[in-house]
């Protein structure tokens, strides 16, 4: 079965271009903390992603619990789809598991081994969640902690309309949760991985009492 590739559209390209320049910015003002030379290396190794990004592809998780499909949005997040594909192009996610889950919440994953062991990540990424997508049942958005350009590779799925997770304002309250793509195939296994006991382990609330596991995850190209 052949594959064809799409050239990305001007409009996508230019989106990516803005937001390239912003990485470059950020890594400019980085420059004197201690911190430069890891920037440097993540944004050299996630740029060329931008434009393999562009055709908004969508990727396979292969879990434990069953397959699904997620549809990746690189008009409107192209460095968090570039970030993550680059993530899933290093096998960074397979053998990982869905460590937080919320049944009226989100399910949560791609930063923890079987064993409550977090795997060690690139350098942050700037917060997209000023795109205009929306924290509502079955989209992806990047976990993070309380500072908003803190994402690296953790996910997760929405299992509810989280409006309050939605981009507000441009200050630590109000950034959001950049979401930069969707469940397309598959939201049966997402209800049963939301559904699954959960308990304290490790020192963390709310992880599956029988492990999730992310197997695999891949790119898929379309015909």
């Amino acid at each position: 079965m052949s594959q064809t590739f799409k050239t990305p559209s001007y409009k996508t390209i230019a989106y990516a271009s803005k937001r390239i320049i912003a990485v470059m910015t950020m890594i400019f003002v980085s420059a004197c903390s201690a911190e430069s030379n890891t920037t440097v290396k993540s944004a050299i190794v996630e740029t060329p992603a931008v434009i393999k990004a562009a055709e908004s592809p969508s990727v396979i998780f292969e879990t434990s619990a069953g397959d699904f499909t997620v549809t990746l949005n690189a008009e409107e997040a192209p460095l968090t789809v570039a970030n993550f594909l680059q993530y899933v192009e290093n096998g960074f996610y397979n053998g990982t598991i869905f460590h937080r889950v919320i049944g009226t919440f989100m399910i949560q994953g791609g930063g923890f081994t079987q064993d409550m062991t977090k795997k060690s990540t690139r350098a942050p990424i700037i917060n997209e969640a000023d795109n205009g997508l929306t924290n509502h049942v079955g989209s992806i958005a990047m976990a993070r902690t309380n500072a908003p350009h803190s994402a690296t590779s953790q996910f997760f799925i929405n299992v509810a309309d989280n409006r309050s997770l939605n981009h507000r304002g441009k200050n630590s309250r109000g950034w959001g949760y950049a979401v930069f793509g969707e469940v397309t195939e598959g939201m049966p296994i997402i209800e049963v991985i939301k559904s699954v006991p959960t308990g304290m382990m490790a020192g963390h609330r709310n992880v599956p009492l029988e492990p999730v596991i992310i197997e695999r995850v891949y790119l898929t190209l379309t015909d």
